[in-house]
């Protein structure tokens, strides 16, 4: 780890710490932030006292980043367009990664405050979003080209559908278990429970449900949000110190084989197809390879960057061997090649099996590309869960209290939690970022529904003008702060 400031400037490599620092905030703040949800409900049904469950919540906080993997990490990085990703410089990236940061930490912040549950993943894609639109106005790029809208486009229906599946999904478990179960104890609440039965805690079987789910709650959320401040670290590496990040140093040979080979498929697989891709690509016409410091990848290079990306990694099985110049170009050559498939397949004329040959192809050609240091996992998990343990009470109270006229019931906890874990795994499974916060509260708000208690129209007024306002006020925020800092650089 500590290698990676060797050779710095020494203000850069300030810089550098003050960014590894502002992502490691984000991450903290996320941990008391969002993870409050996941223990809301066993701390207020009584399952568990408050710091056994926010001890253990960050313990499985910190698994479920460690486990996690990187796919939902890259989800979020590729929302920023390929040019600003392949075209890094220090000062750039500096005003990139703060820019975002900032904006994300003073949203999330001041939510929290207010005891509002609001989304941290929104507010994360809101800045990043920010950066992009603000970039291409800055350097005169079309705004239709300023963020990747498609990936965008993929987030937003995660993050505006995942809440409405756990509303409805969370009051048909709990309309289920009031029909499979209509006298149990498991629908009282817990002043009920204690004002009737003179007991403290739910019955055995409840309370052992709702521990277990509101840990696989943490661990879904640990593995989703953790990735996104993987994706951050990765970003602020990248921007930073490029000649060390942009490609994995300790690729195997073997890997970097895999990616010679899929470069040469994927030739091959536009030769087959030359007479879909000819005019797209220019396939035979001798498209001039030449690449300047500051280029933006054009589908009509395809040739001549399958040609450059072989020539430099013709022959060797390290990375290393590469100069730090070398390394920065044939990132550029991957994510290029692996831009324009993605347009590729997206045409209606191919196959659905050549489709999936191309998504093959993609894969084994950014190996070497979405990759994250396990220092960097390690260093995500701790912040992450760390802060799991420590201002959870405001968000808890409006989860437990605020959402519904009446108190939650052990039913309703259990009907939330499974389907907040349920959706957030769902969505692991896809790379795509969701958001624990929306997911859950509008769980609860759907189980007060089915169970008939009504909703607390100011705290969801808040709740709902969160969740709209979060997406545009954190662009702004990140748009001014990088129009700012730009100006330094």
């Amino acid at each position: 780890m500590f290698d990676l400031f060797s050779g710095l400037d020494p203000w850069v490599g300030i810089s550098l710490v003050l960014a590894l620092g502002f992502v490691l905030a984000f991450e903290f703040i996320n941990g008391f932030h969002d993870t409050a949800n996941a223990v809301a409900t066993v701390i207020y049904t009584k399952a568990m006292s408050p710091y056994r469950a926010v001890i253990l919540s960050g313990i499985f906080n910190f698994l479920g980043v460690l486990l996690g993997g990187v796919g939902v990490a890259y989800a979020i990085v590729h929302l920023l367009p390929v040019e600003l990703l392949i075209n890094v410089n220090s000062g750039h990236g500096l005003a990139m990664v703060f820019s975002l940061l900032a904006a994300a930490i003073a949203w999330n912040l001041g939510t929290w405050y207010f005891g509002i549950p609001a989304s941290s993943s929104h507010t994360l894609i809101g800045s990043i979003l920010g950066v992009g639109l603000a970039n291409a106005v800055i350097t005169g790029v079309p705004l239709a080209d300023g963020v990747n809208w498609q990936k965008a486009i993929d987030i937003a229906m995660s993050l505006i559908f995942s809440p409405l599946a756990g509303f409805l999904v969370a009051a048909l478990v709990l309309i289920g278990l009031k029909w499979m179960y209509p006298l149990s104890k498991m629908h009282k609440t817990p002043e009920t429970r204690r004002e009737v039965d003179e007991k403290k805690h739910p019955p055995f079987w409840n309370r052992l449900v709702l521990v277990l789910s509101a840990m696989t709650v943490s661990f879904v959320h640990g593995s989703n949000d953790g990735q996104k401040g993987i994706g951050l670290i990765m970003l602020v590496l990248i921007g930073i110190v490029p000649a060390k990040f942009v490609l994995d140093l300790n690729s195997t040979t073997y890997q970097i084989e895999r990616t010679r080979d899929a470069a040469i498929h994927l030739s091959q697989f536009y030769q087959r197809h030359t007479d879909v891709l000819g005019d797209m690509l220019a396939l035979g016409k001798g498209a001039d390879g030449e690449m300047p410091e500051l280029y933006r990848c054009e589908p009509k290079q395809t040739e001549s960057t399958l040609k450059g990306l072989l020539s430099d990694i013709k022959g060797i099985s390290s990375y290393n061997e590469l100069s730090a110049d070398s390394r920065v170009q044939v990132r550029r050559y991957l994510l290029c090649l692996d831009d324009t498939a993605k347009k590729v397949g997206k045409l209606d004329s191919l196959p659905a099996r050549e489709k999936a040959d191309l998504e093959k192809l993609r894969k084994d050609l950014t190996s070497t590309t979405e990759y994250a240091p396990f220092w960097v996992i390690i260093a995500v998990a701790l912040a992450l869960g760390v802060g799991t343990m420590v201002g959870w009470k405001r968000v808890v109270l409006t989860v437990g209290e605020k959402i519904g006229k009446q108190g939650m019931t052990y039913a309703q906890g259990i009907s939330a939690q499974l389907t907040a874990t349920a959706a957030i795994g769902m969505a692991n499974l896809y790379s795509l970022p969701v958001s624990t916060t929306h997911v859950l509260s509008s769980g609860v708000a759907g189980t007060m529904v089915a169970n008939r208690s009504g909703l607390q129209g100011g705290t969801v007024r808040n709740i709902l003008m969160a969740w709209i306002l979060t997406l545009p006020t954190s662009m702004a925020l990140a748009a001014g702060m990088f129009w700012l800092a730009s100006r330094f650089y």
